[in-house]
């Protein structure tokens, strides 16, 4: 379960790329009820979500050329100069090299083998996200790829990701953990194949709502779009897929048995 007691290899950062940032601030207040927050004038456009003055995630303008707007989970490391060179002999790409963020960490950005995107968070003033698991805040990273048995051997290369295969209606669905405490206790996401080839390899995130048909109902009515419709999953929640009105992808899902914040 995800947790702000950020250990290597967990979620501890998520932003949102956007071609608006007002008009992004705006939809998402409307969906979960999201204050934004500006980093300052010196940000470039970047600033925080905030639920109940806690942030959730974060928002910026579109930076790499060709970028599609996106939310980018970030994980932790305690060296992203060495994760950088990890994902590179494990035939990953490094599309932004290790930077520092003011006082705040130091970041980089990849792509997986499998063309899926992800960042990497090694904390120094900022340890990450506030809020986690809650109403309106991250609860699981899921990764959406061609060839999940690849996908998970290049991950445990770089983070010690612990998997267990489920058999689920139609595929075999990995839950992942980190590297530390108990198995069950440590999940925080799962691998998943692409369900065609009309869908992209990519680390599509879920945030916990109280009514994931209200949600749908409101993404919908805000621009957003349906990616796929509401469902009941036994033993694991309703959930929905859905898209912002710039086309970002994230899921929604109601727990079932609801989780209890860390």
């Amino acid at each position: 379960m995800l947790s702000t007691d950020f250990v290597t290899g967990a979620p501890n950062w998520l932003d949102l790329g956007s071609p608006d940032t007002e008009a992004a601030a705006a939809f998402y207040g409307q969906v979960f009820g999201w204050d934004f927050e500006s980093a300052g004038p010196e940000s470039g456009g970047y600033g925080f979500f905030k639920k109940d003055g806690r942030t959730v995630a974060a928002c910026g303008p579109l930076t790499e050329e060709g970028a599609s707007p996106a939310w980018t989970v970030y994980f932790q490391t305690a060296d992203a100069d060495a994760t950088a060179k990890s994902v590179e002999q494990s035939g990953g790409t490094v599309r932004v090299a290790p930077f520092d963020v003011m006082e705040a960490g130091r970041m980089g950005c990849f792509t997986d083998p499998g063309g899926a995107e992800f960042s990497v968070w090694q904390p120094a003033a900022v340890p990450g996200l506030e809020k986690t698991s809650e109403t309106g805040a991250l609860c699981w990273a899921e990764l959406h790829t061609g060839d999940p048995t690849s996908a998970k051997a290049f991950y445990r290369g770089l983070f010690g990701w612990r998997s267990e295969d489920i058999k689920v209606p139609g595929m075999t669905y990995t839950v992942l953990s980190t590297a530390e405490g108990d198995q069950q206790e440590a999940a925080f996401g799962g691998v998943v194949p692409l369900r065609d080839e009309t869908e992209r390899p990519r680390w599509l995130p879920y945030f916990t709502v109280e009514d994931v048909d209200t949600v749908v109902r409101t993404t919908q009515g805000s621009g957003g779009e349906v990616l796929m419709p509401a469902s009941d999953v036994p033993d694991i929640g309703r959930m929905a897929w859905l898209a912002d009105p710039a086309g970002a992808p994230y899921a929604v899902i109601k727990p079932n048995p609801p989780v209890q914040a860390a």
